[in-house]
């Protein structure tokens, strides 16, 4: 059955990281490159994202940075000729893609065969109607709903079934645009929303409060099934499962409900014809043991990531042989070695899986969480028991929080509501609910959560409670001390529930309780994933610790020939695939070098927990404390905490304190940079400008410094209430608002002020330095002026458009920073650059979100580079530099605004971006095209909305008015922007803002009915009643899925790159071509 004839492989990857659509895509595209590679089948990649692992050297054959939209694949295809195409390894991104090429008959006329799954058999699952006839054919029941194409259809539908209806959009991830509905006016401004992202939209009846279950399947060719994992959500239906805590094995389902569930997942599977992975959630009713068929994703999902992690089956990898023809009775178990792929597995420990949500970042987004997806990552933690499972995920989310219990204290005005509709912090207010009282029953009533759940998390407090009545860790019993620790307590919940509040320094309290249970012998043991509850022997260093156990499951030889790589945790917003990309390429190079390469790492979308990628994987805590734990049984040789982003940097001088060997620059030098008031005394010493800052603690102090550097200044409160974390304020009344609104300044709170220069360059130097003395480099400009995030601003390498000088004395002053730190390993320095003025914004000893990016463009591996000095080899200087390129890169953000309903759309000194593209071309236009598409903006063809800020601003966006008049396009404009255009002899047309209700033609109504292709809107400045206005027609724009900008800089990029050139000037090449 093996297809012979399939010798090139094109894989759709699935563009840069938003919400809905993550990192899992990069662990699942990377297997399916392995498996193709192991065939020895030549592999194309298209994926414009820079950042991740699958578009590293050695995963793929050719890789295109090119948007994953039917236009650039089908030139790919035109110039590569490949004989398959994967579709089920990019997300929803890929899938919609390759049904597109396959409709429009391009995938016939070049003869490329699609692998595994028929895209006959994907239609049936995407279109609702077509999957619910297809379902009724084998009687298996399914949400009742009805496609809708217009607003008046869908409340004709809502009408007949009966409100509470939920809406979703078709063909749409992650619950993009869908929401429940009580009555009309809230069915119809949804629906006008999902339309903007979708053709139908299919509304059907709520079933919120029933159980949702999940099953990962797999078929094979020769129609033989096995589920590998069932999961359920510890949150009932009505919560999107991106959203929701998820339990795998299902804990609350009796044997007969799970047996029952799994047939129907299988007869499904079988009736639909998957070829691969699919999965199959289900909406269930436990007391009459109905059932619904919610969806069934006929590809590889965020669910699939967690199963293949959870089990220990390389699901992605086996698909993608089965795709190839292979039957699962062919393939090796890649655990056991020994078994085939064909068997079920079984698991002697649950894993609990957490969202990570980043809501803060965001003005004016909506808490609640429901059938829209908002969380920008997830954790998995690993246990024997529910308690200790979701207590170690509890602290993994890394939101402050030690766990279950003992965290700081939160306050709800009214904890019913706050049970009934749930937000991203639902977990802590049942915590909460039950310090106060509440039963298991009253909180089953208002949440509809399964009361096997309430009763477990009971035992957490009863054990919490017992804690606190001890006074001192002498008195402490080690029967509750044990208890303690099996429920998943660390030693900070338990320090905190026996000195209450009196120990200040929780690093000190940590180690007194860790010393009290050395001496008493509790410790953790080491335990295997093996696949089949240990019934064949394992031979992988999948592990976990737990204090459910009595014996490890490997024999530790403490020959100090390991060497540890901290990883980075969950992706969150300011810490993501690029970190896992850095620490992939730790581990390669680690093990090149003959030393054992051990990851600790508990994100289960990463490439860096995959076990083939390491020695020993360690899927676990990165606390001080399970750290600690870990490196007493390893014994490493020194640890590498400087590629895994912020989380392992903050570990350096406590595990120094402990005499761990961190290796490279050493923490006392990464505290010096860190330590804001430390690395500025030795910026003055060393006679380095910086902008001018104060930590300041009073409104009288703030503003005498205020009248010293004038404003606008950025304002950085130590404490903060509101989440708004910072702020430039342009004057007195913006200043005010900020500081009451979001921080209390006092003496323990103080506020960092620092002068904000304006129309000042920032430039980013990432550097590798051995022992002080810089071996390789990269400088690379934004695009944007200084004040937008670095993580949000668009980057060029190599610069096009600095100074020789600014250049020069950038590198001066970065040698002189490595070498006063004795940096040895990866860095990175920010600059603002005005006229040939240069001042140092921050330095980080470790490798920064840009690496990835500028090691690609360069082709030169900053981080193999990095890991070889941080393992004492010396390393040459490279022989080329940027000087020498004769194309350019673009690194553009990925915004996830369309999920997030209520938030403002507008870049500021807070990052919000969800992920990245890169993008090569010979030049700088080319290539920002190529970056912009990526990210989903499209060209415009119509006409085009301005309202373009302050003065200056108009006027630096004259050029690209210009060039819009000339080349066809209708602008409209708001009033401001409208006179300045007419001054300078540009034919506009007035709009009115929605504050002037009853002047035509109205901003809304053009986007409305989609008279308008593209926004530009730049806000003048922060004030209420300028970011209100213009909030509204942001707003608008992301809601209808118009393409909007809000920085006149980028905006003018795009206008210059789209007006001089088409679509089909763009070349075709693979990043081997430049």
């Amino acid at each position: 059955m093996i297809d012979k004839n399939i010798k090139k492989v094109l894989l759709l990857g699935s563009g840069a990281l938003k919400i809905g659509e993550a990192g899992e895509f990069d662990y699942s595209g990377s297997q399916a490159l392995k498996a193709m590679k192991e065939e020895g089948i030549s592999t194309v990649l298209i994926n414009p994202n820079i950042a991740t692992v699958q578009t590293s050297d050695g995963f793929a054959d050719k890789i295109y940075f090119l948007p994953v939209t039917p236009f650039f694949v089908e030139k790919v295809i035109e110039k590569e000729r490949p004989d398959g195409i994967l579709l089920a390894f990019g997300g929803q991104t890929a899938l919609n893609c390759g049904v597109s090429l396959y409709q429009s008959g391009i995938l016939e006329k070049y003869g490329v065969k699609v692998l595994g799954t028929p895209v006959q058999a994907i239609m049936d699952t995407e279109d609702r109607e077509l999957f619910v006839k297809k379902l009724d054919e084998i009687d298996v029941k399914t949400i009742k709903s009805e496609a809708a194409s217009t607003t008046s259809e869908a409340l004709q539908v809502a009408n007949r079934l009966g409100y509470p209806v939920i809406v979703r959009a078709a063909y749409a991830l992650g619950g993009l645009g869908s929401g429940f509905c009580d009555n009309d006016e809230e069915l119809t401004a949804l629906t006008e929303k999902a339309l903007s992202f979708s053709p139908q939209v299919l509304v059907e009846k709520s079933l919120k409060g029933w159980k949702e279950v999940e099953y990962e399947v797999v078929r094979d060719s020769y129609d033989n099934c096995i589920t590998v994992c069932n999961m359920e959500n510890f949150d009932p239906l009505g919560i999107h499962t991106g959203e929701s805590i998820v339990v795998a094995p299902s804990q609350t389902l009796s044997n007969d409900d799970y047996h029952y569930l799994r047939q129907l997942a299988i007869k499904i599977i079988r009736h639909i014809g998957i070829v691969g992975e699919c999965n199959v959630q289900y909406a269930y009713d436990p007391s009459s043991m109905d059932y619904r068929v919610i969806e069934v994703n006929a590809r590889l999902s965020r669910s699939s990531a967690l199963a293949s992690k959870a089990t220990g089956y390389p699901l992605a990898f086996v698909a993608a042989k089965l795709g190839l023809g292979y039957g699962l009775f062919e393939l090796k178990n890649s655990v056991t070695k020994d078994t085939t792929a064909f068997f079920e597995p079984a698991l002697d420990y649950i894993v609990c899986k957490i969202p990570r949500w980043d809501l803060g970042k965001f003005h004016g987004v909506r808490r609640e969480i429901g059938s829209s997806m908002k969380s920008v990552g997830e954790v998995m933690a690993i246990g024997r028991t529910f308690e200790e499972a979701i207590q170690k995920g509890l602290r993994m989310i890394g939101q402050g929080m030690h766990g279950f219990v003992a965290n700081h204290e939160i306050s709800i005005p009214d904890i019913d509501k706050a049970l009934s509709e749930p937000t991203d912090k639902r977990i802590f207010v049942i915590a909460k609910a039950m310090y106060e009282g509440y039963t298991v029953e009253q909180i089953h009533n208002l949440t509809k959560i399964d009361k096997w759940f309430l009763y477990k998390l009971h035992n957490i407090i009863a054990t919490s409670l017992e804690l606190e009545r001890n006074n001192t860790l002498e008195e402490l019993p080690d029967g509750l001390l044990k208890l303690a620790k099996c429920q998943g307590f660390s030693d900070f919940q338990i320090g905190r529930s026996i000195f209450k509040h009196s120990m200040h320094d929780g690093e000190s309290m940590v180690l007194a309780v860790r010393q009290r249970r050395l001496s008493s012998g509790i410790v953790p043991v080491v335990k295997q994933i093996d696949t089949l509850a240990a019934e064949y022997p394992a031979r992988t260093n999948y592990l976990y610790l737990t204090y459910n156990g009595s014996q490890h499951d490997i024999n530790y030889t403490h020959d100090r020939r390991s060497i540890v790589v901290l990883g980075s945790g969950a992706y969150r917003i300011g810490s993501s695939v690029e970190f896992d990309w850095c620490s992939v390429n730790a581990l390669i190079t680690v093990k090149k070098q003959g030393w054992r390469s051990v990851m600790i790492n508990y994100n289960p979308e990463t490439v860096s927990t995959d076990y083939d990628m390491c020695d020993r994987l360690y899927f676990d805590e990165l606390t001080f404390e399970r750290v600690l734990d870990i490196l007493d049984l390893e014994s490493p040789h020194g640890v590498i905490v400087s590629v895994g982003g912020q989380i392992p940097n903050n570990l350096a001088m406590p595990l120094y304190r402990q005499g761990v060997n961190i290796l490279g620059t050493s923490a006392q030098s990464i505290d010096n940079a860190e330590d804001r008031h430390k690395f500025s005394a030795m910026l003055d010493r060393m006679g380095i400008d910086q902008p001018r800052w104060r930590e300041l603690t009073s409104f009288e102090d703030i503003h005498s410094f205020i009248g010293e550097v004038g404003f606008p200044v950025l304002v950085r409160p130590s404490y903060v209430l509101s989440g708004a974390a910072m702020n430039v304020c342009s004057n007195e009344g913006e200043l005010d608002r900020f500081l009451r609104l979001a921080a209390n300044v006092s003496k323990q709170h103080p506020v960092v002020v620092s002068e904000f220069i304006q129309d000042a360059k920032e430039i980013e130097m990432d550097a590798v330095a051995q022992e002080g003395e810089i071996k390789a480099y990269a400088i690379s400009e934004h695009i944007e002026f200084a004040g937008v995030h670095s993580g949000d601003a668009t980057i060029q390498f190599p610069p096009q458009k600095l100074y020789v000088e600014t250049l020069r004395r950038i590198k001066k002053v970065s040698s002189l920073i490595a070498k006063a730190l004795n940096i040895s390993g990866p860095f990175n320095i920010q600059f603002l650059a005005k006229d040939n003025d240069i001042k140092v914004i921050e330095c980080n000893l470790r490798a920064s979100r840009s690496f990835p990016f500028v090691s690609k463009v360069l082709k030169i591996n900053f981080i193999e580079l990095a890991t070889k000095i941080m393992l004492g080899i010396p390393v040459e200087k490279p022989a080329k530099n940027a000087f020498d390129l004769d194309y350019v890169g673009i690194k553009a953000s990925q915004f996830s605004f369309s999920r997030l309903q209520g938030a403002d759309p507008v870049l500021g000194v807070d990052m919000t971006s969800t992920g990245e593209v890169g993008c090569i071309g010979t030049d700088t236009s080319e290539a920002i095209m190529k970056s912009m598409l990526s990210v989903g903006l499209k060209v415009p063809h119509k006409a085009v909305l301005l309202s373009t800020g302050t003065t200056r601003q108009k006027a630096s966006m004259l050029d690209a008015a210009q060039r819009l008049h000339h080349n066809g396009f209708k602008i409209y404009a708001t009033s401001g922007t409208h006179q300045f255009l007419n001054d300078n002899g540009i034919p506009a047309i007035q709009v009115y803002w929605p504050s002037q209700a009853d002047c035509q033609p109205q901003a809304l109504e053009l986007l409305h009915n989609k008279e308008v292709d593209l926004v530009l809107n730049i806000p003048k400045n922060l004030s209420s009643a300028e970011l209100s206005n213009g909030y509204k027609i942001r707003r608008a724009a992301i809601d209808l899925n118009i393409p909007l900008l809000t920085n006149a800089r980028l905006a003018s990029a795009f206008i210059n790159a789209f007006t001089s050139m088409t679509l089909d000037d763009i070349e075709i090449r693979s990043w081997d071509e430049y």
